[in-house]
């Protein structure tokens, strides 16, 4: 069977969607609620089951809807992570990671098969883009981990292998799905949406999900590195990047996220702390220096301690608000920037 060749997956489809769906099939409206309670309260995916819902509906469900899932194929476990390999139908591979912190567990997952991106630094984006996901595709990566680990998800980062806003329509119902009160009402501010500074797809965020939490890849503190690191910036200058999130923190009133990873020798200055502070100085953000997670692909090498604290300090002298993100998952390869949907 090939990708497209099957029928609308049931766990892609939102409450709106489906609601409108059973009114245009002359059903009763509240057999949505009925449907999404079976499916994401008491997580029960066989229709002989749910006993509240009449034999004539169910029997166009089946034949309207597909209620396959992804299959895990492999799990791999550090301290405090857990990190999935999940083939799809079409015999494509993604990776999604399970984070244990003191808050709570969160989830990346993944929104493409490969990346177009072509960050210099990421593993992730060695396997071009072969499609996006479905939006079932990336809900269902949320079940099935939650039903292996036995564990409540309470938080999502869109931050596994592709580009969110590259996939924008799947992501954003994948969120409608999520956050819905009827379904598995994660709170918006529960989630993150990762960029590495797709201006369009910021905008039309701004105006979608306010309250959901933005993050921007930045890596760099000007057009000069940048240009080298993250070919996007080709694109999307710096200046236009920052005049795109000053209107976005002006819209939403929400902080924005800017993610830094420390590569030793290429951005990790002490020039460039100063010239990211004076880029940033003034905005509702945070930074978030990352140190490098090494592969044995690329080059990069991981800034030294001392310079990471040294950067660090300058950004808080300048009055930026940074933290130094804890590490998880780096000997499985589970850390950011290393996701590959490769055979582990």
């Amino acid at each position: 069977m090939k990708y497209g060749d099957f029928m609308k997956n049931i766990f892609g489809i939102t409450y709106n969607d489906l609601e409108t769906y059973f009114i245009n099939n002359g059903d009763k409206k509240f057999r949505t609620t009925q449907l999404y309670d079976f499916l994401y309260k008491k997580r029960v995916y066989d229709l002989n089951i749910m006993n509240n819902i009449p034999n004539t509906t169910k029997e166009k469900l089946r034949n309207d809807f597909d209620f396959s899932f992804i299959k895990i194929l492999k799990k791999q476990e550090d301290e405090d992570v857990k990190k999935y390999l999940f083939e799809l139908a079409d015999g494509n591979r993604i990776e999604s990671v399970l984070m244990f912190h003191d808050y709570g567990t969160s989830l990346c997952v993944s929104s493409q098969v490969g990346c177009n991106m072509g960050c210099a630094f990421c593993e992730s984006g060695r396997l071009k883009k072969v499609r996006n996901l479905e939006t079932y595709e990336i809900v269902e990566q949320l079940l099935l981990i939650e039903k292996d680990a036995k564990v409540k998800i309470t938080h999502v980062v869109v931050m596994g292998i592709g580009e969110p806003f590259d996939n924008y329509d799947n992501v954003m119902n994948f969120i409608r799905i999520v956050t819905s009160n009827k379904g598995i009402d994660m709170g918006s501010r529960h989630i993150t949406v990762s960029t590495c500074g797709v201006i369009p797809g910021i905008m039309k965020f701004m105006d979608d999900f306010n309250q959901v939490n933005l993050a921007i890849s930045l890596h760099a503190p000007n057009d000069e590195i940048r240009n080298k690191i993250m070919p996007i910036s080709k694109a999307y200058k710096l200046n236009d990047l920052m005049d795109t999130i000053k209107l976005y923190i002006a819209k939403t009133n929400r902080r924005v996220t800017f993610e830094y990873i420390m590569l030793d020798g290429v951005n990790d200055s002490l020039e460039n702390a100063k010239e990211l502070a004076k880029l940033i100085k003034g905005m509702n953000c945070y930074v978030n220096l990352i140190p490098y997670n090494e592969t044995e692909n690329i080059a990069f090498k991981r800034s030294k301690k001392v310079q990471i604290l040294a950067f660090y300090d300058i950004l808080k002298k300048n009055n930026i608000a940074v933290t130094i993100r804890r590490e998880f998952g780096g000997k499985v390869d589970a850390a950011c920037g290393q996701l590959r949907a490769k055979t582990f």
